[in-house]
């Protein structure tokens, strides 16, 4: 898809949004509402339109998250387990009677943590990012069935205390779509204003020749899984919140939805090229995209394969893009 932020790795200027581009996915998204409210009336009620905001919100935070690691030309398969690993976490913690603020403390480090091994594995192990997350993945949900013991954590007679973060409003908005402003908000700027930011493009572009040129390509790519880590486990508070439970099972398959998500806003799986954006638009297109196959009575299953195929048109456009441009 459309390519929203990108990097002049030669000089190392950030090149700004490209509009024709970001108003082709803009259109997209409208397209998307209309043909929603043409399908079904539903799609208009008010219930239903914070409802998909939600939704945007909760996998478009851990999709931020994704934008930075595939900005390296890496992937981490791994945020739906630390999301679960983060939600039992949270609610165990909460059955301890501990301040709601240790609560958050403790489940925030618990995913970074999580994110660092990850980020140790791949910059400084040499481990590739596709073996080390999916190893990941696999520890990740296996500790949470067993801190679980297989069952959803009730929050008790602490559900009211923490249901605010995830099912709260202010000023006519979901909270969870108010911390999806700031982070994306937060990360845009570092992205396009920051030295770090230019050193994520250019480690992606090339990352030999970022080495060449003084950048500490492991410090930075072991900080992308870092901040995605640490954006699993907010999202993972924002699930425990929402559905008043741990569930250990809770993030299955956000990693997919993470990936689609970065891509169709036009981050390059490449490494170097897309932004977080066009990953707020992405999220938007994904959230209506399924808000439609709902309303519409398609099956979970079915929507499985729509999202599949999705990432694969989206790769198969951007390498067309890529061989266009060099003829």
């Amino acid at each position: 898809m459309a390519s929203i932020e990108t990097s002049d790795t030669k000089s190392g200027r950030r090149t700004g949004i490209r509009l024709p581009k970001a108003a082709g996915l803009v259109w997209v998204l409208v397209g998307l509402c209309v043909v929603a409210a043409f399908l079904s009336p539903a799609f208009l009620n008010p219930i239903n339109l914070t409802n998909v905001l939600r939704q945007v919100a909760l996998f478009g935070i851990v999709s931020v998250g994704m934008t930075f690691v595939i900005l390296t030309k890496g992937i981490d398969l791994s945020v739906g387990s630390i999301l679960g690993v983060c939600a039992v976490t949270a609610a165990l913690l909460i059955g301890l009677d501990l301040p709601i603020v240790i609560v958050f403390i403790l489940t925030l480090v618990a995913g970074t943590l999580m994110g660092a091994i990850n980020g140790i594995g791949v910059a400084f192990g040499r481990v590739p990012a596709f073996i080390m997350t999916l190893g990941m993945m696999v520890m990740g949900r296996g500790l949470a069935l067993t801190l679980a013991n297989g069952q959803p954590i009730s929050l008790g007679s602490r559900t009211k205390d923490f249901m605010w973060l995830g099912r709260g409003d202010f000023a006519g908005l979901p909270v969870p779509v108010w911390v999806f402003i700031a982070i994306s908000a937060i990360a845009i700027y570092v992205l396009r204003y920051t030295p770090y930011g230019r050193q994520i493009y250019a480690v992606g572009s090339n990352a030999e020749a970022a080495r060449l040129s003084g950048i500490n390509v492991r410090f930075v790519t072991f900080s992308v899984y870092v901040v995605s880590g640490f954006l699993a486990s907010l999202t993972a508070l924002i699930f425990v919140s929402r559905l008043t439970v741990g569930e250990p099972t809770a993030g299955e398959g956000i990693e997919l939805e993470a990936i689609a998500i970065a891509v169709i806003g036009g981050t390059s799986l490449f490494g170097g090229e897309g932004g977080v954006v066009g990953t707020i638009i992405g999220a938007a297109i994904l959230a209506v995209l399924a808000n439609i196959m709902n309303l519409v009575g398609v099956s979970p299953f079915t929507q499985q394969i729509v999202k599949g195929a999705i990432i694969v048109i989206a790769v198969l456009y951007e390498m067309w893009s890529k061989r266009r441009s060099k003829t």
